[in-house]
């Protein structure tokens, strides 16, 4: 599933050509994805100006002149991309068949957004003017000034979880998957099954520090390309030539002085990889 990284890269790519303008045309393809699609969702953005293109965690809110809020979330599969002339759109990356949503937004050039997902575990909603829906509970963004080593220790002082299964908690920290986690808790040589209550306010400043930096370096990057995702113009992710622990199961430790390999173990259902020697 992308992560904020990802999620980052596409709002990138859509803002300068959906920012401003107006949707001229909504086509729905289906009834639903993930969810049934809001009552009335074509007429409710057809008209209307996109003001505002943003992320909060792992969702894309566009912010409408009507005061309503489209949110939208790629789910495992989901991608968007940017076509010219008209629907269905060759552009060789997806099968048109999964061709769930397509805006056309005003402007000289007229492009086409259009949302492809084989899987359909994304979806969008509308939200009211001020409704938050399923941002209501998200904890702070990990690239802002309220995230910090102070307030992940406050957060995690009453939590005996393992660290890598709260960082996953989207109500302690915003926006995190399984990759950057693992990658930036091997950065912070904290070991993936500390009791989250056990960490130091030393360890909490240094590892806020590593999520910041891990993202940066992914964001920079285009993300993480493991099968689905794409970046609007189809281009893949580099980050993940860059993984230090993820998906490298006895591979020997990064660190040249360490003479262990990485081990991987299920936390929670999903794969966790770590060094033993280097991450205490």
């Amino acid at each position: 599933m992308p992560e904020l990284p990802e999620v980052e890269t596409v709002k990138r790519g859509l803002a300068p050509v959906m920012e401003g303008r107006v949707f001229t045309s909504v086509v729905l393809n289906r009834k639903d994805i993930r969810f049934p699609f809001p009552e009335n969702f074509i007429k409710r953005l057809e008209g209307k100006t996109l003001t505002h293109l943003g992320r909060r965690a792992k969702f894309l809110v566009a912010e409408l002149s009507s005061g309503e809020t489209l949110l939208m979330h790629l789910g495992m599969s989901g991608r968007f991309s940017i076509e010219e002339g008209s629907w269905p759109a060759d552009s060789g990356n997806t099968n048109p068949k999964h061709d769930h949503v397509v805006f056309t937004m005003s402007g000289k050039e007229a492009p086409l957004i259009v949302y492809n997902d084989p899987r359909r575990f994304g979806f969008m909603e509308l939200l009211a003017n001020g409704e938050q829906g399923r941002m209501a509970e998200l904890g702070p963004e990990p690239l802002s000034n309220s995230f910090n080593g102070p307030a992940l220790f406050s957060a995690l002082t009453k939590k005996k979880a393992p660290i890598k299964t709260a960082l996953l908690d989207q109500r302690i920290v915003a926006g995190l998957g399984n990759i950057y986690v693992c990658e930036a808790l091997f950065d912070a040589h904290i070991s993936p099954l500390r009791k989250s209550c056990d960490l130091t306010e030393a360890e909490c400043e240094a590892l806020s520090t590593e999520i910041k930096t891990v993202l940066e370096i992914a964001i920079k990057a285009g993300g993480s390309t493991l099968k689905d995702f794409a970046a609007v113009d189809g281009a893949l992710g580099y980050f993940q030539h860059r993984f230090k622990v993820y998906g490298h199961e006895n591979d020997a430790c990064p660190n040249t002085d360490c003479p262990h390999e990485i081990q991987r173990v299920k936390q929670s259902g999903r794969s966790t990889f770590y060094c033993p020697h280097c991450q205490i």
